[in-house]
């Protein structure tokens, strides 16, 4: 795996885990109350869209792997410039149920290609 491809996906993670940690015992009207976390999960979901874009680029057939890759791509796009028409609901959605779906294939992209090249 190329190393921009690999960071990329380390970026995927990374902010995947950080979304998880924001957003830990919260309930979804918890969330809707609290400007703060959606704003970082919102952000984190902006970084995980564009650094599967980066990837793609890079290497279209490992990112194809990633179940809706390209519906994640375009979640990133609405994050970043339809902001104003997002719906708390839906994120909360692909929280539970999206996310932990893409980090559990990312981690398996991530160890089936061995360590860092160097």
């Amino acid at each position: 795996m190329k190393l921009e491809v690999r960071e990329n996906l380390e970026a995927v993670l990374e902010n995947g885990r950080e979304i998880q940690s924001f957003v830990k015992g919260m309930e979804l009207d918890c969330y809707r109350k609290d400007a703060k976390t959606r704003l970082a999960v919102e952000r984190s979901f902006e970084i995980i869209g564009e650094a599967l874009n980066r990837a793609y680029k890079e290497d279209p057939e490992t990112t194809e792997s990633i179940d809706n890759y390209r519906q994640i791509i375009s979640f990133r796009n609405i994050l970043a410039h339809c902001y104003d028409s997002i719906e708390d609901k839906i994120v909360w959605g692909i929280i539970e149920e999206s996310l932990p779906v893409l980090m559990k294939k990312v981690e398996s992209l991530l160890n089936t290609a061995g360590p860092t090249p160097v």
